[in-house]
């Protein structure tokens, strides 16, 4: 008989963080992967571009998945196929910076485009079926430790993986250095992706009779939507907690305009970003199961970053900076995947969270935005102070959200 909080499960779960972030922390949006891009275009709006890309891939299939998704009684067999194709995006990423580089910006670029693409785009899969496997194997005080714990190992891995970035962007010289982290990640990350697809997992009992059509289901979904006040309360809510994306891509190159930052410089920043993680998860994140304040706490944070940012004039308020980074990203993470986990009916799950990820993965389009008006603007300063603003309505907004009924 199926044990829900089975250990091994939850072993598994917090393994797969690790390898995980132990390979995509030298891509993180908020250093590494500005500077790769930066290397290829000096564009701030290609710089937005490509941080929306290995992020925001993902939101133009998740309602179709869900569609599907729906009437499956287990979905591990899916995302086992997902994980294949997100691993195989994350070679080809690294292969065309070895074998093209420097000889072809133009190509190589593109092709670093639609690897993230790719790898971002197989993913809007993967969320529908992790984050229902998340609600079918964990319950939801369970879920919220055990997800804690997943931030805690991934931040523990990116500070390794910060720390050996670190080492190879001082060694070698670009691009080669960005090829070599691509490349030996990629089979890190086959680690966790394998360890996770043995999780045991149970049938679901209670499934959506899949409509005829996915024009049906969409119209469906959207019913859902102008029916649940509270889910539509909350996707406002999380989308301006996306914010941070605005400016948060070129901190890392309004610093290394102000500062020559070296390779050690570079991951010491992962470095006290996953700190930051670590704590916030260790001291806050893991005791607190009321998501709604976690997501305005996650806020405060954020606002705080931001406001240093504007005052930014040494490395070590820019480790800080990214130190509180850290602590406000892991916060909207776990609190965002678990709210609509608990206001979603069983049988409707996957249509709750693609619609929620769908909309408010809008935001991660938000470095696009940013990038273009440092273009015309040319001002850090005022960057900063659009998302302090968006913040800021984003926490106010959050506080309506305690004590809202799902019914409304």
């Amino acid at each position: 008989m199926y044990k829900i909080d089975n250990p091994k499960n939850a072993y598994k779960n917090v393994a797969h963080a690790f390898f995980l972030s132990l390979a995509i922390t030298i891509a993180e949006p908020s250093t590494i992967l500005p500077l790769i891009v930066e290397h290829f275009s000096e564009s701030m709006v290609v710089v937005g571009l490509f941080v929306s890309l290995l992020r925001g891939g993902a939101i133009i299939i998740q309602l179709y998945v869900a569609f599907h998704a729906q009437a499956y009684k287990r979905v591990l067999p899916y995302l086992s196929k997902v994980f294949f194709f997100r691993w195989l995006a994350w070679l080809s990423i690294g292969l065309s910076i070895y074998f093209i580089g420097d000889s072809n910006k133009t190509l190589t670029l593109v092709l670093i485009g639609i690897g993230l693409f790719f790898f971002s785009f197989v993913a809007g899969f993967g969320a529908i079926y992790f984050k229902e496997l998340q609600a079918k194997i964990f319950s939801k005080k369970y879920r919220g430790r055990t997800m804690a714990n997943r931030q805690i190992a991934g931040s523990i891995a990116s500070i390794i993986s910060g720390g050996v970035a670190g080492y190879v962007l001082n060694n070698y010289e670009a691009p080669l250095n960005y090829a070599y982290l691509f490349i030996v990640s990629s089979f890190i990350m086959g680690i966790g992706f394998l360890l996770f697809s043995t999780v045991e997992e149970p049938a679901k009992e209670h499934i959506q009779v899949k409509e005829k059509h996915f024009g049906l289901f969409l119209q469906n979904a959207f019913q859902t939507l102008k029916k649940d006040k509270r889910l539509q309360r909350q996707i406002i809510v999380i989308f301006l907690s996306f914010s941070y994306y605005l400016s948060m891509p070129f901190v890392i190159l309004h610093a290394n305009s102000s500062f020559t930052l070296s390779g050690w410089m570079l991951g010491g920043f992962i470095t006290l970003q996953m700190l930051g993680s670590i704590i916030g998860s260790t001291l806050l994140w893991r005791k607190i199961s009321d998501y709604e304040k976690m997501l305005t706490l996650s806020f405060v944070f954020m606002i705080l970053a931001f406001v240093l940012a504007l005052f930014a004039d040494s490395l070590w308020l820019y480790a800080f900076i990214f130190f509180l980074f850290g602590v406000g990203i892991d916060g909207f993470s776990i609190s965002g995947m678990n709210l609509v986990i608990e206001i979603a009916p069983e049988e409707k799950r996957p249509v709750y969270t693609a619609l929620q990820t769908n909309i408010t993965s809008l935001g991660l389009f938000f470095p696009v935005v940013g990038g273009v008006l440092l273009k015309y603007f040319g001002s850090y300063t005022f960057v900063y102070s659009i998302s302090i603003v968006l913040l800021t309505l984003g926490f106010v907004l959050s506080l309506a959200l305690k004590g809202t009924s799902y019914e409304d």
